[in-house]
Order: C-alpha cells, then sequence, then structure tokens
C-alpha cells in the first residue's frame, strides 16, 4: 500500500490520538484507557506497535548547521513572544507543523528545548490585520516536551500572514531562562510548503556570532531530522570522482513549471564521526538551469546559490522558485562570486566533488523528477557511483517521502510514543487485577470443593443419623404398636375363653379380637414400609379413648383431654403416631407391670405446647427393678424431640408425663 494511502486511511486510533496529541493530558488518557475492554487495549497495544513499525522514525542530524529562532532570554518570565510570517500572497493554509528545537538531556536523550508551554496561533489577510485566533494550546494539553513535530490541523483558512504567540515560555534547559525557541516553520496549501524562504518579524531575534541562531531561520526548511522513512531499499548517492566537477542533467521526458527545488545532502551519517560537515558534493556556488531542448540553447536559470557559510548546508536544502517551464535542468558548479566565511579565495575555488542523494523538481506540488533520467557529460566508469541514484526517489535510509507526510509521521510517533506507555501500563493493571481474580478464583474453587465435599461428608453423617433413627423407629413401631396390640389381642382373647358361655358376649369379643387384628396388620404395612398408613391415628383423641377402653378395660379410671384450637389435628401423621405408641406403651406398661387397680391419663393440647399425663396406684418402677423412665419409653420421647419424666407420689404408684413444643425452628411439628 503507498505510504500517502496509509495517512489518508481512516486511522484505528483516532479517537486515541486526539486524546494523547492534542487536548489531553495523562489523568484523560487513563479515564478513557479505563473505559476499554481488556480485548480492546490489546488491540490498541497491538495497533500502535503496527504503525510504529512503519511510520518514520527519528533520525537525528549531526556536523554543524543552523539551529533556528531563539528570542531575547533577558526579561520578566511571564512576557510573550510571537513570530510572524509574511506570505508573498494569500494562501489557503490547510495545516501548520511546528519543529521545535532539540536539546540532549543527558538523562532523558533528546528532548525540546525552548518550546512553549501554551501557544496560541493566529492568521488574517493584508486587510485583517487583527487575525483569526485558529488553533489555541494551554498548559493543560501538555505539548510539550516532546521531540516530534506539532501538527495543526486542519485549519482550512486563507491567509497572507500567520503568527505564533507564546502565551507561556518555558525554561531553556542551558541556563533556565525564559525563552522561545523554534527549529522551522511550515505552513502547507496542499503539499506546498508556502512559508518557505518568506520574510518574518519577531518581537525579539537574538542572533549568535557563529550564525546558527535567527529569525529567518525559521522558514529556510532545514530541520534537526533525517529523511529516515524506515521503508523501502537503500540508495548510495550520487558523487562524481574526486577532483572532477561535472555537469548534471535531468530529462524530465516533457515540459514541466517548475515552482519548488528540493536537493538532498549526500548522506554521511554511515560513519562515525563524519568525514565531512555535511556539505561532501555541494560546491560553494551552485548554478540550476532549465531549458526546453538537451542542448541548451536557450537556457533559464532557475536557482543562483551562493553558499556564504557551512551553516547553510543541510540534509534538505529546499527553494521555491518563480514558476519556469522546462523539460531539461542543467546542475553546475560556478566560480565563487565570493569565499566562504572563514576561508581565502583560493580556498573558495577548490571544490573538488559534485554530487546529492537526490534532486527532486516540483512541479504543482509532485516531484516530476522521479524515475526521470539522470545522466553527466562525461562518460561514467562501471565503478563509479550511478547518475540514476539522483532521481530514484531514495537516499541511505529507503524512500523519500512528501515533507509534509514525514512530517505528519513524525508527530504521529510522537503521539503513538506518548501514547503506548499509557496502554501497556493500563494492561499490565488489568493483568496484575486478573491475576488477583485468578487467585481468588482458584482459592473459591478450593473453597467450593471443599465444601462440596464437606456437603457430600455431612449429607452421609445425616443419612447415617437417619437411617439409625430409621432403626430405632421400625424398633419402637414394632415393639410399642404390635406388642401393645398382640397384649390386647391376648386379654380379649382370655376374656372369650371366660365367656364362652355367654354366646352374645362371646361373639363381641370375637368381632374385637378380628379388628385389633386388621389393625394390627395397618401396624405392621406401616412399620415395614416406613410410612404413615392413611388413616391411621387421623383422629387422635379417637383413637387414644378406644385404646384406653380396650387395654385399660379391667381397671378404674378414665382418659381426660383438652385440645384448645383442635392443636392435635393440625400436628403431622408421624407425631401424631408417635405420640399414640406413647400413650399406648405407657398403658400396656401399667397393665403388665404395675399390678395397679386405677390410672389416671390426661392430655393437655395447647398453640404451643402439649402435655401427657399417666398416672397409676401401683408398685412403682422401683419395685419392678426399672430405674427411671423405660427406656421404650425413652426411645419415644426422644422420637417425638419431647421431655419425658417419671414421679413416684407419697400415696404410691407412678406417674409419667411428657411435655412437648408444637413447633420447632418455626415450624409446625
Amino acid at each position: 500500500m503507498d505510504r500517502t494511502k496509509k495517512l489518508i486511511l481512516p486511522l484505528v486510533l483516532v479517537a486515541l490520538l486526539a486524546v494523547a496529541g492534542r487536548a489531553s493530558d495523562s489523568l484523560e488518557a487513563n479515564s478513557q484507557l479505563g473505559q476499554l475492554s481488556l480485548p480492546q487495549l490489546e488491540s490498541r497495544l497491538v495497533e500502535i506497535d503496527r504503525q510504529l513499525r512503519w511510520l518514520a522514525p527519528y533520525s537525528l542530524r549531526s556536523g554543524v548547521g543552523v539551529i533556528g529562532y531563539r528570542s531575547e532570554w533577558r526579561g520578566p518570565p511571564e512576557r510573550q513572544e510571537w513570530i510572524e510570517i509574511e506570505l508573498d500572497q494569500e494562501y489557503r493554509i490547510d495545516e501548520i507543523v511546528l519543529v521545535p528545537t532539540l536539546w540532549r538531556d543527558t538523562a532523558r536523550g533528546f528532548l525540546s528545548d525552548g518550546f512553549p508551554n501554551s501557544l496560541r496561533v493566529v492568521a488574517g489577510t493584508e486587510d485583517d490585520r487583527e487575525g483569526l485566533v485558529i488553533a489555541e494550546y494551554s498548559g493543560a494539553d501538555k505539548i510539550q516536551p516532546r521531540i516530534g513535530p506539532l501538527v495543526i490541523g486542519p485549519v482550512k483558512v486563507r491567509a497572507s500572514w500567520v503568527r505564533i504567540e507564546a502565551t507561556e515560555l518555558s525554561t531553556r534547559a542551558y541556563d533556565g531562562e525564559k525563552v522561545f525557541q523554534l527549529s522551522e516553520v511550515f505552513l502547507f496549501s496542499d503539499m506546498e510548503n508556502v512559508a518557505l524562504r518568506q520574510k518574518v518579524r519577531a518581537s525579539s531575534n537574538s542572533i549568535d556570532r557563529v550564525g546558527a541562531w535567527d529569525m529567518r531561520f525559521l522558514v529556510d526548511g532545514h530541520t534537526p531530522y533525517l529523511m529516515d522513512s524506515s521503508e523501502g531499499s537503500q540508495s548510495n548517492a550520487y558523487v562524481s570522482r574526486f577532483g572532477e566537477q561535472p555537469v548534471l542533467y535531468i530529462d524530465l521526458e516533457a515540459p514541466f513549471p517548475i515552482s519548488r527545488i528540493h536537493l538532498h545532502a549526500v548522506d554521511q551519517d554511515d560513519t562515525v564521526p563524519q568525514a565531512y560537515a555535511g556539505d561532501l558534493g555541494i560546491p560553494n556556488r551552485l548554478k540550476i538551469e532549465g531549458a526546453a531542448d538537451e542542448e541548451f540553447s536557450n537556457p533559464i536559470t532557475l536557482l543562483d546559490y551562493q553558499r556564504t557559510n557551512i551553516n547553510d548546508i543541510g540534509p534538505i536544502m529546499m527553494w521555491r522558485i518563480p514558476e519556469t517551464t522546462c523539460r531539461y535542468v542543467r546542475l553546475s558548479a560556478a566560480e565563487s562570486s565570493m569565499p566562504e566565511q572563514g576561508t581565502s579565495m583560493n580556498e573558495a575555488q577548490r571544490d573538488i566533488r559534485i554530487g546529492f542523494a537526490e534532486i527532486e523538481l516540483y512541479s504543482n506540488g509532485a516531484n516530476v523528477a522521479q524515475g526521470k533520467k539522470a545522466f553527466v557529460d562525461y562518460r561514467v566508469n562501471p565503478r563509479d557511483r550511478s547518475p540514476a541514484a539522483l532521481t530514484d526517489g531514495k537516499n541511505l535510509f529507503g524512500v523519500i517521502l512528501p515533507i509534509r507526510t514525514w512530517l505528519f509521521e513524525l508527530a504521529q510517533r510522537h503521539d503513538l510514543e506518548r501514547m503506548r506507555p499509557l496502554v501497556a501500563s493500563e494492561l499490565s493493571q488489568r493483568y496484575a487485577m486478573q491475576r488477583v481474580h485468578v487467585t481468588r478464583l482458584t482459592w473459591l474453587a478450593v473453597f467450593l470443593a471443599v465444601g462440596i465435599g464437606m456437603t457430600f461428608l455431612i449429607d452421609r453423617i445425616i443419612r447415617m443419623r437417619q437411617l439409625a433413627e430409621l432403626r430405632s423407629r421400625f424398633a419402637a413401631d414394632l415393639h410399642d404398636e404390635l406388642g401393645a396390640d398382640m397384649h390386647v389381642i391376648g386379654l380379649l382373647s382370655d376374656l372369650a375363653r371366660a365367656a364362652i358361655d355367654s354366646p352374645e358376649k362371646h361373639e363381641s369379643l370375637h368381632q374385637r379380637i378380628r379388628v385389633m387384628t386388621e389393625r394390627s396388620g395397618n401396624a405392621v404395612r406401616y412399620c415395614t414400609n416406613m410410612l404413615e398408613a392413611k388413616g391411621l391415628y387421623g383422629d387422635l383423641l379417637e383413637d387414644m379413648q378406644r385404646s384406653t377402653e380396650r387395654i385399660m378395660a379391667d381397671f378404674v379410671g378414665e382418659f381426660q383431654y383438652e385440645d384448645d384450637e383442635h392443636v392435635l389435628r393440625g400436628l403431622k401423621p408421624r407425631t401424631r403416631a408417635d405420640l399414640f405408641l406413647f400413650y399406648k406403651e405407657c398403658l400396656v406398661n401399667i397393665s403388665r407391670h404395675s399390678c395397679a387397680t386405677h390410672f389416671r391419663s390426661k392430655l393437655t393440647a395447647h398453640s404451643r405446647e402439649i402435655c401427657l399425663e399417666v398416672c397409676d396406684d401401683g408398685h412403682g418402677l422401683t419395685e419392678s427393678g426399672v430405674k427411671g423412665v423405660p427406656s421404650s419409653l425413652t426411645r419415644r420421647a426422644q422420637l417425638l424431640g419431647a421431655q419425658v419424666t417419671v414421679q413416684h407420689p407419697e400415696s404410691g404408684g407412678t406417674c409419667i408425663t411428657l411435655k412437648m413444643k408444637t413447633r420447632k425452628w418455626g415450624f409446625r411439628r
């Protein structure tokens, strides 16, 4: 994909660059990043790294040369400084680029020096000297420190002058003085830098004796960077043989109106230190001519360049020239009209070689020389450097980019390199949080595993206890239910044998034996299935009254009861069965073991408690060899979750009392 097209395509990082580059501090950027998901942050970091791989890198020039503009440093720190570029006509300005001067910081490397903390850009026409503010940056925008240029745009304004106002000065590294410094200002109208070699005014201008600082250097086209696109194959610059200064020719293949010339100096940065101060192949006086024919029968001078100082030389030397139509272009070394500063006339005449990395001839914003034929006026030997390198569109670092594209990439690199640590930091925090969450989830999984194991263990314990309870209940039911029924059947059989002479009574007793036999069958089914048979003890009071009459037929006494609000009917069937069997076992014990003649039983059922009391006038439990509550009654009381006590009145006999709460943990029993 073409390099320029890449810059025109919508970028994935547009929103992020707006945060990082123009009007955002790190807190805003972190806030924006905090709203992104982890996959989005990872994609953002991948996209940043992808763009950084193809964006032009910062390759800083070395050697000597002009630096740029510097204001006076004397004066109050809160003062404002400004520079103003007067254009030769009114142009449509699309973009403004401010290139900072750089300082080698011993701790942090190269950084901007004297670049304002806040600034304002004003543009106007001859009829509007007050102008319009087209861009403004405050300290919160964090426009410095920086190493890349600051791109302001798109602005889309027509102007014949542009003023940059430093509203808050920064300190220069050298002595801490407040100062306003810039290396270069570009004003782009489409791809044309209309500020090139225009007039400059300034609020103040500090000129040094070496000739490296002056306001006119703001628009000479020299920057602190080398044209390094990091893309494409390398090309060795053309340099003539030692001691020769041939004439260089370019055939544009068709007439073009030439309005701008760029000469790329021979690259010397492949050696450390450099053998030349950047002036290899550049004569003290260079004459560039154009013509319609190859013989240059009517040559037109496009540029007559006279070098006055070694500082005039830069990696890219740019000139705007009056628009001239020609097909052929000729470059030749002319006799110097004056010696270079610091040299004698004889030394100035000793121009020994000529050559360039690239010659660019611009017509309507396009380099029409690229790919065209370049040749010299002598026979080239196989080992000589090829003149084709003059128009191949490449230098020592690769492809030569349009100036606007190159500066935009440098500015974009600054924004991305500024944003990348923020994204990486946010990702690191997310990963750290993720590790914490994973650790927590791991512990949670361990706790869940332990909990599940404990659940299974507790469930097993509960099941074993339930099994033990079922066994205990089964044994109690067999003992209490069947034992009592068998005892009643035995009593009824004895009565039937005694009433053999009374047919009616005998028949009635047999009928009662039949009923007890069926009831015992139901009880057996209940005990074996551990289920409550339908209708079994449905009316607890009636069943207790009936059992009293059957078991205590030969005893004097009665069964009394108090059932408030029908509490007994609200009991669960199993609770009613256990309560009935407890009562039945008490009666059987009296009839079997007490030798009593009288008994008394009373059931009191209130909303909160049930109390059952069974008393007799027999010889008591201690005389029968039983101490305390009989085991059969204790077992049944445990199944009921009730308390059972035994008392021996002074008049003799035994009194057993059962007390049970009607609710357990808020639930009806």
